[in-house]
């Protein structure tokens, strides 16, 4: 017999405070329906919800209740009218303050249609508050149409802020890819289902709606009190670098393209008009041979394309700064190194194909630098035209 010590290990303290569920959603029809079905199941039920009709002129109106009480009816006045004020200045205050003078109450939080979760995590991060899950409710009739609109919010009188140029298309995207739980509202047909699959593959998915009744019960049962939403997540355009996927490559719906060298910048921005065309939906990474040490972002969505710096390659960086990125993103950088091209690598999912998936295949490949590019070396590619020139840059202070 071992005559070790038994060493115990003590638990993991329980986290009683308040659960908040999040639900986003272009259809405010839809996402009211849903969260009036989830409040009438419990009277201790906090429901959360924020007007933006007036955000461009500094006022939002600030709704709280229960299924049958009205708690907060107020208007509250922002120093700037935007998004990110309102979620930084009003609606995470006002979760701080339900949690504290309710702590025996559940909150369900609807962002109004134009806000974008990832935005509320991003704010929300290391504040005291509870998140459960983010739920994403899809209204099924007429969903497609919207992620395949050139329209911009500006185009509906929906833009939050006079800056405000998003897409409607890249809005509805982004509230699906980053939800953990997605319920279709409605009687989704076949190329809807297989959208939002290959959208959020990681995401759990509900169907309400559909018939002339609805189990409340049941639908707060699979919606709440989950613990679906994982904080340490990052926002899907840095989740391939941590090792994260990105899509599911369906040659019929969908594509993954990966490469271990570099766009060729003036072939790629010439090509452009036609690889936004080719997908509803397009986002991932990639690097330039003419700027090696920055890893750019790519989304397209609705005919338009967003370019964006996501930092340094770790391979560019001293090992000492190494520490400096996530443990996940340290070890998926490991697993996959490069002798040459260290963790510089692209990731890219496009999905809602218009076209033939090894045709657009082509195309990309058609973008890289050649072999002789490459055996060129780093001066011959310093001498490459480069559009994006000045685009990305790593230094917060310049971006």
């Amino acid at each position: 017999m071992s005559t070790r010590p038994i060493t115990t290990v003590a638990p993991s303290p329980v986290d009683r405070r308040p659960r908040v569920t999040v639900l986003a959603g272009f259809s405010p029809h839809a996402t009211e329906a849903v969260a009036r079905s989830l409040l009438v199941t419990d009277p201790r039920l906090l429901l959360v919800r924020h007007d933006l009709t007036r955000v461009r002129d500094g006022h939002v109106r600030r709704i709280v209740r229960t299924a049958t009480t009205l708690l907060e009816d107020e208007t509250v006045h922002l120093v700037h009218g935007c998004v990110a004020c309102t979620l930084s200045e009003d609606v995470l205050p006002t979760l701080v303050r339900l949690s504290r003078t309710h702590p025996a109450s559940d909150v369900i939080l609807a962002l109004p249609g134009v806000v974008e979760p990832e935005s509320l995590a991003r704010c929300a991060a290391g504040a005291p508050v509870r998140f459960d899950s983010y739920v994403t409710v899809v209204e099924a009739d007429g969903f497609l149409d919207e992620l395949s609109t050139t329209d911009d919010l500006r185009d509906r009188g929906l833009h939050a802020a006079d800056e405000d140029r998003r897409s409607v298309a890249s809005v509805v995207a982004r509230q699906v890819e980053y939800a953990d739980t997605i319920v279709v509202w409605g009687r989704p047909d076949h190329r809807t289902e297989t959208m939002l699959h290959h959208l959020a593959p990681w995401a759990t998915q509900l169907r309400v709606g559909d018939t002339t009744t609805i189990d409340c019960t049941g639908l707060a049962a699979r919606v709440r009190g989950t613990g679906r939403h994982d904080p340490r997540k990052p926002g899907l355009l840095g989740r391939a670098l941590e090792g994260y996927p990105i899509g599911v490559h369906d040659p019929g719906d969908s594509m993954l393209f990966r490469a271990r060298r570099p766009f060729h910048p003036q072939r790629l921005f010439d090509a452009l008009p036609e690889l936004t065309g080719e997908a509803l939906r397009g986002r991932g990474q990639l690097w330039l041979a003419t700027q090696p040490d920055v890893a750019i972002g790519w989304e397209s969505a609705g005919g338009g394309i967003s370019l964006t710096s996501l930092g340094y390659w770790l391979d560019a960086l001293d090992a000492e700064r190494w520490d400096e990125a996530s443990d996940l993103r340290r070890l998926a950088a490991d697993l996959d190194w490069d002798p040459y091209h260290g963790d510089r690598r692209t990731v890219l999912a496009f999905i809602g194909l218009d076209g033939d998936a090894d045709d657009l295949t082509a195309r990309l490949t058609d973008c890289l630098i050649t072999d002789d590019e490459l055996a060129g070396g780093s001066e011959a590619r310093a001498g490459i035209s480069d559009p994006f020139a000045g685009f990305f840059p790593v230094d917060p202070e310049e971006d």
